[in-house]
């Protein structure tokens, strides 16, 4: 009668005080019983009892963008590094009035709203606070690494606790209290050590990392002589109805702003193309909300990936959908090389794929590919397409409205500066070894988080051979 189904079967006397009053079934799976199981055989301590845990701001933001004071929110903590790709300044005012969330180094910070329990420790000193979408954990005891504690929160054994502990259907959270109540297992300060050790070194990997594409972007700059350009900031322009509507089919005075037809006339100071001209641009599907599963062909959106890469799709395509659709679909897939690009949400959004790829993207992803690699490189376009000067031009074009959305037509006609061959190519080596890079500190965080998940279910001898093994190979 219970063939197929999932049945844990647990006398009450044995239930743990750590369960808030929970007797669904969702949390007493068997995975999540057996691993806490693995874990009782261990010292371990709640995270309340060498720390202090708090959170950020729960009031409307304070912004403030010339504080120069950093506000993290949740999407801005990442397995083991901080996002800072776009983030905002809060004010002095509430820096001040929110110490107690202020960020300082080596805390462990956790997302605790949507995306639940990936966590970061702070390893530099950093002018910045919280939103209440990330619990802070701070004044760790002497006795837990904060790098090896950071590293167990994203690992199997941490994930599951924050999982099992989260509440909510369409936006998980946690509380305080149950981040509190997260247990970790007190292994040797040798072993915490040298997991503190690899941490340092993804850190450095990421860094260099990021120093490597950043001169990428500067010698772009410098080869367009644009390195030290800054756009008017004044908002008057005057134009005749000729060189306005009938032009551009334009009324509304921001898309006229100065500051966009001097970056347009900048680039065409040297040789340029129309993205048309370039590229082939195919459009993605929109299959609607009933064509989306828990498991099945992964459905790639934009809030899905970056300029720096790809993330698990969150939402995948239902075996229904893709029976009926395969052909279209498997059309769809996009190939190595392939740049996607967004037109939506946040628009003009560049990744060049390294491989083929068995996932579908949304609608508000164009691919583009290369029409004439002798002409254009694709690490190169896909550089430039991120770069300011076509951010602005889609700021100019995809202005106005709550959600962005960039025409295909407008986008057909971005300004494309195209300079010598072998410069393209310097620039293209140098994101290749910025793509190595961060590729290098994932691997390393993987083995870290294994080499923990090894120490807990074998022993720390064995965790650290595979540590030494694993290094060997990278």
């Amino acid at each position: 009668m219970l063939e197929g189904l999932e049945v844990t079967i647990l006398n009450y006397k044995s239930i743990s005080n750590n369960n808030f009053g929970r007797f669904d079934a969702e949390f007493f799976i068997s995975d999540f019983i057996t691993k806490e199981n693995i874990l009782k055989k261990y010292n371990c301590k709640k995270i309340s009892d060498f720390s202090v845990v708090t959170d950020g701001e729960h009031g409307s933001p304070d912004l403030d963008v010339n504080s120069g004071i950093i506000y993290l929110s949740g999407n801005n903590i990442k397995e083991n590094y901080i996002d800072l790709d776009n983030i905002r300044y809060c004010s002095k005012k509430l820096h001040v009035k929110n110490l107690r969330s202020a960020v300082k180094r080596n805390s462990v910070l956790m997302s605790i709203v949507g995306t639940v329990g990936k966590a970061s420790v702070v390893n530099v000193d950093i002018l910045a606070n919280t939103d209440r979408n990330v619990a802070t954990i701070k004044e760790i005891s002497k006795d837990i690494n904060p790098g090896f504690l950071s590293v167990f929160l994203n690992s199997k054994y941490g994930q599951f606790q924050t999982q099992r502990f989260s509440t909510g259907n369409v936006q998980p959270l946690l509380n305080l209290l149950q981040v509190k109540s997260i247990v970790i297992p007190f292994l040797s300060a040798k072993f915490q050590k040298r997991i503190n050790q690899l941490i340092l070194e993804i850190d450095n990997k990421r860094e260099k990392s990021h120093q490597t594409y950043t001169q990428a972007e500067n010698l772009l700059l410098e080869t367009l002589g644009l390195k030290d350009f800054k756009p008017s900031q004044e908002k008057v322009n005057i134009k005749s109805f000729k060189d306005s509507f009938l032009s551009s089919g334009r009324l509304d005075a921001e898309y006229y702003q100065p500051k966009y037809e001097q970056v347009v006339e900048k680039i065409k100071e040297s040789n340029y193309e129309r993205l048309t001209n370039l590229v082939n641009i195919k459009k993605s599907i929109e299959p609607g909300s009933n064509a989306y599963s828990e498991e099945g062909l992964p459905f790639l959106r934009v809030a899905d990936y970056n300029k720096l890469g790809l993330s698990e799709p969150q939402k995948c395509l239902s075996s229904t959908y893709t029976e009926e659709n395969t052909e279209k679909l498997n059309d769809l897939k996009p190939k190595t090389e392939t740049i996607l690009f967004s037109k939506d949400g946040t628009v003009g959004m560049a990744y060049m794929l390294k491989e083929n790829q068995n996932f579908i993207t949304s609608g508000a992803i164009l691919h583009l590919t290369i029409k004439n690699k002798e002409q254009v490189l694709p690490e190169y376009l896909t550089l430039v397409l991120n770069s300011q000067l076509i951010q602005m031009q889609a700021e100019r074009d995809a202005g106005g409205s709550i959600i962005l959305h960039w025409r295909v037509g407008e986008i057909e006609n971005v300004v494309i500066p195209i300079i010598d061959i072998k410069i393209q190519q310097q620039i293209s080596n140098k994101i290749e070894e910025s793509f190595k890079l961060k590729k290098q500190s994932e691997q390393l965080l993987e083995l870290a988080k294994t080499a923990v998940e090894k120490a807990i279910e074998e022993s720390e001898y064995v965790a650290m051979r595979f540590i030494e093994e694993g290094l060997e190979q990278l």
